[in-house]
């Protein structure tokens, strides 16, 4: 019997980052690898820091699907709603693309919705709140879909971890090794339910040491402080401009058509997803 082909796609989450080995990452896409059946999985990961849904959808999937996976990892979305450019129409389109494509072809589909962004730096209130309302809509997209295709999904964006400090890594955007292990372990528990998963699960004890504080404030003013920079230059204007409404509609006590607005466009770009799936010659 030939060894699981494991495949991952997506962003700095499933690339490693916060959790640094041998000069490069290791994270918790390849802490799964290891635990997926008796002999070792064939794992390739495709992941690249700062990708977004268009970034999958037009580079990683087709060399991941070269490689006939098994099982194909999807999780994105966060850099999406870091951009000046968010759409949840655009969001929801690719990501259905991706996962139609990767379970077309036989491939199991592991997914999983994840914290905003806004709370996980500690950003204000009025800077805070659009990008959650962002990312929930991202979120809402990847539960639909996710059942929509029977996809393996972890709730990330709930539970204890969030808000525990030894989790994560000095730039609070990405899991500290502990994290990723949390992150392979929860994942580990839903495939072996499936059956996908047969092998040991990886341990949720850190095998490095975590970074000293020295370490970590230093990561952070020199390779940090650019990596949220060159994520963040381009949506700051429109950010601010989307704090100034969220701050008269809260002096005005209308913050709800705010979220009213949001989840009415998550239900139309779902809607046009299923209008697409009943048009005649639709793929």
């Amino acid at each position: 019997m030939r060894p699981l082909r494991f495949v991952a796609l997506g962003d700095s989450l499933t690339e490693g980052v916060g959790d640094p080995v041998g000069g490069g990452w290791r994270g918790w896409a390849a802490l799964l690898a290891a635990g997926l059946g008796e002999r070792p999985s064939q794992f390739t990961n495709l992941a690249v820091s700062g990708a977004q849904t268009r970034d999958v959808l037009e580079r990683q999937l087709p060399a991941g699907l070269a490689l006939r996976p098994d099982l194909v990892s999807v999780v994105i979305g966060v850099n999406d709603t870091l951009r000046c450019t968010f759409d949840i129409h655009a969001v929801a389109a690719r990501l259905d693309q991706v996962y139609a494509a990767c379970t077309r072809q036989g491939a199991a589909l592991l997914t999983a919705c994840l914290p905003d962004p806004g709370a996980m730096l500690g950003l204000p209130g009025a800077l805070a709140r659009p990008l959650a309302r962002r990312q929930r809509a991202v979120n809402t997209v990847v539960h639909v879909l996710s059942d929509r295709y029977g996809a393996v999904h972890l709730h990330a964006c709930e539970g204890g971890w969030i808000t525990d400090r030894v989790m994560w890594s000095a730039d609070r955007l990405h899991p500290g090794e502990r994290g990723h292990r949390q992150l392979a372990a929860h994942f580990h528990v839903l495939l072996a339910e499936r059956g996908i998963a047969t092998g040991p699960a990886p341990s949720p004890e850190p095998e490095f040491p975590a970074p000293t504080r020295s370490a970590s404030l230093w990561w952070l003013a020199t390779a940090g402080t650019g990596w949220v920079a060159r994520r963040c230059t381009d949506l700051l204007p429109q950010l601010l401009t989307l704090a100034a409404d969220e701050m008269r509609h809260r002096a005005r006590g209308t913050s709800a058509r705010l979220d009213l607005r949001a989840s009415a466009a998550v239900t139309a770009a779902l809607a046009a997803l299923s209008v697409g799936e009943q048009q005649p010659g639709a793929a």
